[in-house]
């Protein structure tokens, strides 16, 4: 199937999970995992009307922002971000999905006040509790949050989470709920419902991530095919 076609079967199958959860499809942001693929992917993947892309290499997103890969749609950096790279990410993307600690908070906080920019970002939740994984714990995310509202160059939109890669489904959905818990607390009490992005749920468990709340998904293999990790 192309990516066209592959897009229009993720839209119907995130719609149907949206209106089963009494939720309207509409709500639902595509965001289109592009790691490994070229620019010639993202174009096409544009055209069929993607809302986002994402990217989770630095290297990688950089030479395609050379070859203006993503022009026609927003460009988020998705993966694990190392503080010495956070200069060539800032004000090049509409959204860092991945800032799991106050380390990295600060160092987008410096690197956007030098450019006098308002970057936004999404708290990343290890809502496993993995000591590989970045993220903040699930109960340390509310001071993070609070951490967050006192920067003047950084605006906090909502949370990402990546429940463990052996998490059978059933855990998996005890995870996204868990971290739309965590989404309803901070909105309703630190930020007056004015957050807009729970990140949750990839291409094996978008569908789900949805029926539990979230208002964003991150689809790679499902919309772009295998990726090819010799490249």
């Amino acid at each position: 199937m192309s990516i066209a076609e592959n897009i229009a079967r993720v839209r119907a199958e995130l719609a149907e999970a949206a209106r089963e959860a009494g939720r309207r499809p509409e709500e639902i942001i595509l965001v289109g995992a592009s790691k490994m693929n070229g620019a010639a992917a993202c174009r096409e993947a544009i055209a069929a009307g993607i809302d986002a892309l994402g990217e989770n290499r630095v290297q990688e997103m950089v030479k395609k922002l050379a070859e203006n890969a993503y022009d026609g749609a927003p460009l988020h950096f998705i993966g694990h971000l190392q503080r010495n790279k956070v200069k060539q990410v800032v004000g090049r993307v509409s959204l860092i999905q991945s800032v799991g600690s106050l380390e990295l908070l600060d160092e987008i906080e410096k690197a956007a006040a030098r450019q006098n920019f308002l970057q936004d970002v999404l708290l990343e939740v290890n809502i496993g509790g993995e000591e590989a994984k970045s993220g903040f714990a699930p109960a340390a995310v509310f001071a993070a949050a609070e951490s967050a509202l006192s920067r003047d160059h950084v605006r906090v939109r909502g949370l990402m989470t990546i429940p463990p890669a052996d998490a059978d489904r059933q855990a998996n959905m005890r995870y996204f709920q868990e971290v739309h818990t965590l989404y309803v607390d901070i909105n309703e009490n630190l930020f007056h419902n004015e957050l807009k992005y729970l990140s949750m749920g990839m291409s094996g468990d978008y569908a789900d991530a949805v029926r539990a709340g979230a208002t964003m998904v991150r689809v790679g293999t499902a919309i772009f095919g295998a990726r090819d990790y010799n490249l």
